[in-house]
């Protein structure tokens, strides 16, 4: 009896790690849902989209009733542009105050759900790129323990490259160091079976671009060393007998709770 009581949460603890991505999306998607309709409706003006919402299905209705009438269509069609481009001035700025924070949110939590902590066991690749050809061949790897190379590093003149494999012995957050010289930068490598915040490359310079994909400081200025990459697998979360990208689950999954809550709240969007 005892083992067999063990053997139930055990199920469900394991079923709920597994799951855990899945469940994560479906939380947050409500509750961005959520508060993007709410948001809307507290920064909008609600009369005055419901009363352009109104003129455009009149000017369509207009159409359909008076189209063996060439003048009244075409002053319908330029009320219905006139109209549209009223509707999207109203809905611009609730927008806007949406689309902000959705993007700072969505840089964030990519670093969770878009890619997954390497496996024990499992061989990756590191990818150091480097200012020019002549300065890969001053590039090494100084690995910790619980890392070995498993094939020689590949040198890549072309694209300015050295490319090593590896595999990590045991679960753990690693620094690997790369040196060039007497200059040493080191990357971070993250080897579990649970949910990690993850940051693929390590980047010089390129402002916008570390802050989209990157999670890591800069690269040292003064570093020949231009980036320095690990290849962690991507994730594929599974819902609806069907393998998702994070982000097109969430945008499905926020965009119908959005529609949801606004039928629900009666909010004019």
């Amino acid at each position: 009896m005892i083992s067999s009581g063990l053997v139930v949460p055990s199920f469900a603890s394991s079923l709920f790690r597994s799951n855990l991505p899945s469940i994560l999306v479906l939380l947050i998607s409500l509750v961005i849902g959520l508060l993007m309709v709410v948001l809307f409706r507290y920064t909008s003006d609600q009369k005055a989209i419901r009363v352009a919402k109104d003129q455009l299905k009149a000017h369509l209705l207009a159409v359909r009733l008076f189209q063996d009438q060439l003048p009244v269509v075409l002053s319908s069609y330029g009320r219905i542009v006139k109209g549209t481009g009223r509707y999207l001035q109203l809905a611009f700025k609730p927008l806007l105050l949406v689309i902000i924070p959705l993007t700072l949110l969505i840089v964030q939590l990519d670093r969770y759900l878009g890619s997954m902590p390497l496996k024990s066991g499992e061989a990756f690749l590191v990818k150091v790129r480097s200012a020019s050809p002549d300065a890969i061949d001053s590039l090494s790897l100084q690995l910790p323990p619980q890392i070995v190379t498993t094939a020689p590093p590949v040198h890549v003149p072309a694209d300015n490259e050295v490319v090593w494999r590896l595999s990590a012995q045991q679960d753990g957050q690693y620094d690997l160091k790369v040196e060039d010289g007497d200059q040493i930068v080191p990357k971070r490598v993250v080897v579990s079976s649970q949910l990690a915040r993850l940051s693929s490359i390590r980047l010089r310079g390129q402002f916008w671009e570390r802050f989209f994909v990157s999670g890591e400081p800069a690269v040292p200025e003064n570093s020949r060393i231009q980036s320095i990459t690990v290849t962690y697998p991507d994730r594929t979360i599974h819902f609806a007998w069907m393998e998702w990208n994070w982000i097109w689950l969430f945008f499905v999954l926020s965009l119908a709770a959005g529609f949801f809550f606004k039928t629900v709240l009666r909010i004019e969007i």
